[in-house]
C-alpha cells in the first residue's frame, strides 16, 4: 500500500495523519474494532517491532517477555500527541522522530489493521480510501486547533452530544483531561499551554457553536449543490 504523496516528511515536525473508509464506509464497527486499532497504532510506533502484532497476540506468554522487552529498546518512528477514531474514519496529531517516521507508522498501522479487519468480517480489498492524507503544522497556535479538532470531532460530526464528549472512548480527550497515562499519546506539546485541564477543556468547548455551524453551512452547501 503506497503512502507516498507530495510532502516532505522531517523529523522533530509535526503532522495532522487522517483517512477514511473507503466509499466514506465503517472501519470501526465495535469495541473490538477500536481496541484492535487502538492496540495496533501503539505497537507500530516503534520503528522496528520484533514481529507482526498478529504474531506478537499469538505468541505463548512465556515467549511473549522478550518480545516486549525488545519493542522497549526500539525507537520510535512516532511521538502521538492526539487522537480520535471515529466510525468511518480517523484522526492522528503525530510528531515525526526517525527518517520517514509518519509514512512508516501510517503504513504499518493501516496495513495491519486492513489485514485484522478483513479477516474478521469476511471482506477482501482496500479498506481505506487510497493514500493517507496529512498536513504539516506550521506553527504552535495550529497544533493548538488541530488538537481541539480532533478532539471535538465526534460532537461536530452528530456522533455524540455536548455532555458526553469528555468521556468518549475512542479519542485521547479524556487523557487530556484526566492525566491518566494510557502510554499510547504525549499530550505534553498541548498541554504545557494551559495551566490546568479545565482551560483546556474550555478551549475546546467553547468553540463548539462555531464547528457545528460550519458543519452544518457544509452540509446545505452540499444539498445545494445536488440540487
Amino acid at each position: 500500500m503506497p503512502q507516498y504523496r507530495d510532502i516532505v516528511f522531517t523529523s522533530g515536525e509535526y503532522y495532522h495523519v487522517f483517512n477514511r473508509g473507503v466509499e466514506r464506509r465503517p472501519i470501526f464497527t465495535n469495541d473490538r474494532d477500536y481496541k484492535r486499532a487502538l492496540a495496533t497504532l501503539t505497537y507500530y510506533r516503534s520503528s522496528s517491532p520484533p514481529v507482526r502484532f498478529s504474531k506478537f497476540l499469538t505468541t505463548p506468554i512465556d515467549s511473549k517477555a522478550e518480545l516486549v522487552k525488545r519493542l522497549a529498546a526500539s525507537p520510535l518512528d512516532v511521538s502521538l500527541v492526539s487522537y480520535c477514531l471515529m466510525p468511518n474514519h480517523f484522526h492522528f496529531l503525530v510528531q515525526q522522530l526517525s527518517e520517514n517516521g509518519v509514512p512508516k507508522f501510517v503504513s504499518k498501522f493501516s496495513n495491519s489493521y486492513t489485514k485484522y479487519f478483513n479477516t474478521k468480517h469476511s471482506r477482501v480489498g482496500p479498506l481505506l480510501q487510497g493514500n493517507f492524507k496529512a498536513v504539516l503544522v506550521e506553527s504552535e497556535e495550529q497544533l493548538l486547533h488541530l488538537s481541539r479538532y480532533i478532539h471535538i470531532n465526534p460532537v461536530v460530526s452528530s456522533l455524540v452530544k455536548r455532555n458526553e464528549l469528555s468521556t468518549y472512548r475512542w479519542s485521547s480527550f479524556n487523557e487530556y483531561l484526566t492525566h491518566i497515562s494510557s502510554g499510547i499519546v504525549d499530550p505534553t506539546s498541548v498541554m504545557f499551554r494551559f495551566p490546568n485541564s479545565q482551560k483546556y477543556l474550555d478551549f475546546c468547548q467553547n468553540h463548539l457553536n462555531y464547528a457545528q455551524e460550519l458543519e452544518r453551512i457544509k452540509h446545505l452547501t452540499i444539498d445545494i449543490d445536488l440540487s
